[in-house]
């Protein structure tokens, strides 16, 4: 089948779902003018003489009764939908004298694809492009564009022209009035039962419960064809592209993937430690790339593939000034992902990041650990720490249970290695303990007790996530609007907090004692920088302390660094 002839058959398919979605607003018109039908015919058939009769003036008024009855929901029902304001994806809008270059490169793609240009582009922070009718002018919607802004920052010009060639191609069926009409009633409905949702007003959901129930049946019935209609669109729009940069298509979908790991990992081990403190860094696309950078340069066997890629300027140059672009984004992003922090709310370079989100981090751990440790406004010392959770100078035995195998170079015990290097904070484990198994874990019932009570403190204060979201039973954090922002990440088990808070505590004594500086590592997110390199072995000492009660190894390393225990 040639691209035509696929295009076409794609065109048409849409068409046909399309009108089968306008058939079920057609039914429910129809429908609902029904009982008024059958009362104009009584009520003629009176005035001419020839439905007389008690039976007849009964039926005449009770099809009146419900001709009223149907007209005045189907209005309500017609009203809301009407009414009801599509939903818009959050974005920031690219004007064209801010990025004339992008604009160009869209234009002659659509002109290339032969179809439509987009009226508008804007940015969003999330790894999609996507096609979108938003109120352009007051009273009137056009097609815009929403390209994910860390696209910008991480693809190549020629990727980015490649991966936009089957969104800018949609502009076409948007334009054609069976699928535009079929798109805007589905809207709707989507908008109406938003309006009468769960979170709308108890007076609001009281008087619009009819009309929305009719406004959710109207959807499931046409649920199935519109969503037919959308997979016949995308397959026209992806075999009308093919005739524009279909090779480098490929290669840019892979970077998508890339990217998308990326910013996952950049939002949840970076961004979201700075957000919780009232910081959002105001780079986040930026980041990306040099987090995506750093994992090309450390992955030997795509080193050699993405230097090459890299020697290419960044679709980032298509904007006039990018470094305002990536801040608004990533403003965007702060409030989407995380909600509104008042007058707290201040953005934060990556230069200021380790000292302004990093070591705060860390002192807010240790400043937890003192008040659960129960310092009494006293200081919460290393020494005092170790004092509380050291067994012995000497590799503990639990009772009933062998004893642990002798310490191994870097302070890991026989047997595989607790962990590499350390980060801010250590992953959750899959299968979550049971407090009986989890008290298990440690030497001493105090280490046990300390890591409850700083659980139990953590779990309190996640509950809200920051001023503007909170977290529901569920586990996701709702903003303003209610909608599901982002998810939080697994629970931590006891060890696994106890383990942060006093990895936290040896790193401000470090940071203290002159020897070492917090830093950022792209992909780990807060590291501790000793002589300006990364400290790779300070988490299985510190595990060797909470779980096993043994304190030589950290104690040999705090020397090492130049931290005085006593």
């Amino acid at each position: 089948m040639s691209s035509g002839t696929g295009v076409e058959v794609g065109a048409l398919a849409a068409r046909s779902r399309a009108a089968a979605v306008l058939r079920v607003k057609s039914a429910a018109t129809a429908l609902a003018v029904l009982p008024a039908a059958c009362a104009v015919v009584l009520w003629a058939g009176a005035v001419g003489g020839r439905l007389d009769g008690t039976g007849w003036d009964a039926a005449r008024l009770w099809v009146a009764v419900l001709a009223v009855l149907a007209l005045a929901l189907a209005g309500a029902t017609a009203l809301l939908i009407a009414r009801a304001a599509p939903a818009e994806s959050p974005a920031v809008p690219v004007e064209e004298r801010a990025a004339p270059a992008l604009y160009h490169l869209v234009r002659e793609l659509a002109e290339r694809l032969g179809v439509p240009a987009p009226a508008a582009i804007a940015l969003t922070p999330d790894c999609d492009s996507w096609l979108e009718e938003r109120a352009a002018a007051p009273g009137v919607r056009a097609q815009v564009l929403v390209i994910g802004s860390p696209f910008l920052w991480w693809l190549r010009v020629a990727e980015l022209r490649a991966l936009l060639a089957p969104v800018v191609a949609g502009t076409e069926p948007a334009a054609e009035p069976t699928t535009a009409q079929a798109r805007k009633f589905v809207r709707g409905l989507d908008a109406a039962l938003a309006t009468a949702g769960p979170r709308a007003p108890l007076a609001h959901r009281v008087l619009l419960a009819v009309p929305a129930r009719l406004a959710r049946l109207l959807l499931v019935r046409c649920r199935g064809a519109a969503a037919d209609m959308e997979r016949y669109v995308a397959a026209a729009c992806a075999e009308r592209a093919r005739k524009v940069d279909y090779g480098r298509r490929i290669t840019a979908q892979e970077q998508v993937g890339l990217a998308y790991a990326g910013w996952d990992r950049l939002l949840g081990r970076v961004a979201v430690p700075a957000w919780r403190l009232g910081r959002w860094p105001a780079r986040l696309d930026a980041g990306v790339a040099a987090a995506l950078a750093e994992l090309s340069r450390r992955d030997r066997l795509a080193a050699d593939e993405q230097a090459m890629r890299l020697t290419e300027p960044p679709a980032s140059e298509l904007l006039e000034e990018p470094e305002l672009a990536d801040e608004a984004a990533s403003l965007l992003a702060a409030r989407l992902f995380h909600g509104e922090r008042g007058g707290e709310w201040r953005p934060v370079s990556w230069r200021d990041y380790p000292r302004e989100v990093v070591e705060r981090l860390w002192r807010a751990d240790v400043a937890r650990l003192g008040e659960v440790l129960g310092e009494d406004g006293r200081p919460c010392t290393v020494a005092r720490v170790l004092e509380h959770l050291t067994v012995s100078d000497s590799p503990p035995e639990r009772v009933g249970v062998m004893a642990a195998p002798p310490l191994r170079e870097g302070g890991a015990r026989g047997g595989a290695p607790r962990t590499t290097e350390y980060a801010a904070r250590t992953e959750p484990e899959i299968f979550p303990e049971t407090p009986e198994e989890e008290a298990d874990r440690f030497a001493h019932p105090r280490a046990a007790a300390l890591a409850a009570g700083l659980a139990a403190r953590v779990a309190r204060e996640e509950t809200t996530g920051g001023a503007g979201a909170t977290r529901t039973s569920e586990g996701v954090y709702e903003g303003n609007g209610g909608l599901p922002l982002f998810a939080p990440p697994p629970v931590r088990s006891g060890v696994e907090v106890l383990a942060d808070h006093v990895t936290s505590l040896v790193c401000c004594a470090a940071v203290d004692a002159g020897g070492a500086m917090p830093g950022l590592d792209w992909l780990d997110g807060p590291v501790l920088l000793v002589d300006g390199e990364r400290v790779r072995d300070l988490g299985a000492r510190v595990r060797s302390l909470v779980e096993d009660g043994d304190s030589i190894p950290l104690r040999r390393w705090l020397a090492r660094v130049g931290v005085r225990v006593g």
